[in-house]
């Protein structure tokens, strides 16, 4: 099977520990790329020059420094060649307004992080059961 590239936008040394942890952990082999604010993503996006370096899976936070995860959405859904990337939103806001925001900016799922260290590892192997052995996503 082939590497699956996933890119987590997220600032919070804890959530990236434990999501490496609980990807790490699964025997889908994966390469999970950090980036810790909204507009250094934004970037990422802006200077990828082939399609082999396009994540297949964005795991974005909400609270980021320089940009928030929602200006991120916006821009990834409103570019033509990101937008079918499934973007699942992982953040602590279980805000009502926050959760209809990223589903009228075309988020792909929405997941409110556990507080519990073990809640939140089982979280990340149901996201990547569920997104990776049983969705099938674009393959560039």
């Amino acid at each position: 099977m082939k590497a699956i590239n996933i890119l987590l936008v997220e600032d919070n040394e804890g959530d990236i520990l434990l999501t490496r942890e609980a990807f790490e952990e699964s025997k889908i082999v994966n390469n999970i790329h950090v980036i810790k604010d909204g507009k250094e993503a934004v970037n990422f996006f802006e200077i990828l020059s082939s399609k082999e370096d396009i994540p297949h899976m964005i795991l974005l936070d909400i609270n980021l420094p320089k940009m928030s995860g929602h200006e991120v959405l916006m821009y990834i859904k409103n570019n033509e060649r990101f937008k079918s990337i499934p973007v699942i939103m992982l953040t602590t806001s279980s805000s009502e307004k926050d959760i209809l925001q990223s589903y009228r900016n075309h988020v792909n799922c929405y997941i409110t992080k556990p507080i519990d260290v073990g809640d939140f590892m089982k979280a990340i192997t149901k996201i990547e059961d569920f997104w990776i052995n049983i969705v099938s996503i674009p393959v560039k």
